[in-house]
């Protein structure tokens, strides 16, 4: 009984064996399969991430761009406007100018009308008067005579007319200090080179053929000489 027992527990082993073979080799196939199947979603959920990321950089470039092209337009009106407002101030101290000289001459005009009245008051008091008061009236006069205000007040026309300085670019109308000092760095130095510009002169002011006025800048600069 006990040899007849033998040979059915070798199968036995033989078969569990075999048994267990084929079930090492399943797994090992399920594994294999498994991992495929996780390179392959790897891969699926991988395209779109480099797609999304590759999208959030494009929308972070064009937005940069777009930040960059608005902060150098609103600097470009600040600048227009600082320009404007000081040629504005540079006109109107020309027009006080204008206004101080208006003044100045009329003043010199009253004077100048006063004098032959003032003139002619002291022939009459010296007429009314005896002979020799008349005499000692004459001689006085010309110390009676009205101050040296008018010679004074002939300085601001004898100065005004000095020849221009043709340098000071301001004197043009429509040039303020701020676009006075870049012709100036730009080689216009001289109103004759607004005035008469000459053919470098002309490619020069080019540049400047888009602020206001620039199509009368000449003319304007022809009355400033």
């Amino acid at each position: 009984m006990g040899k007849k027992a033998k040979p059915s527990v070798d199968k036995i082993v033989k078969k569990v064996n075999k048994e267990f073979e084929k079930t090492s080799s399943q797994i090992e196939s399920l594994i294999n399969d498994a991992l495929k199947q996780f390179d392959n979603l790897q891969n699926q959920i991988q395209e779109p991430v480099r797609k999304l990321l590759k999208e959030v950089d494009e929308l972070r470039d064009r937005e940069m761009k777009r930040f960059n092209d608005e902060f150098e337009r609103r600097m470009s009106e600040f600048q227009d406007l600082q320009n404007n407002v000081l040629e504005r101030l540079g006109i109107a101290s020309k027009d006080a100018k204008k206004e101080l000289k208006a003044a100045s001459d009329a003043a010199s005009a009253k004077l100048s009308e006063a004098k032959p009245k003032a003139k002619a008051a002291a022939k009459t008091a010296a007429a009314k008067s005896p002979a020799k008061t008349g005499a000692k009236t004459a001689k006085k006069a010309p110390a009676r005579k009205a101050p040296a205000k008018p010679a004074a007040s002939k300085a601001p026309a004898a100065k005004a007319a000095k020849p221009a300085n043709k340098s000071d670019l301001t004197r043009v109308k429509g040039i303020g200090p701020a676009t006075a000092t870049k012709m100036q760095e730009a080689g216009i130095t001289s109103i004759d080179q607004i005035a008469n510009p000459s053919a470098a002169d002309k490619e020069k002011l080019q540049a400047f053929s888009k602020m206001k006025g620039f199509a009368t800048l000449s003319d304007e600069a022809k009355k400033a000489l």
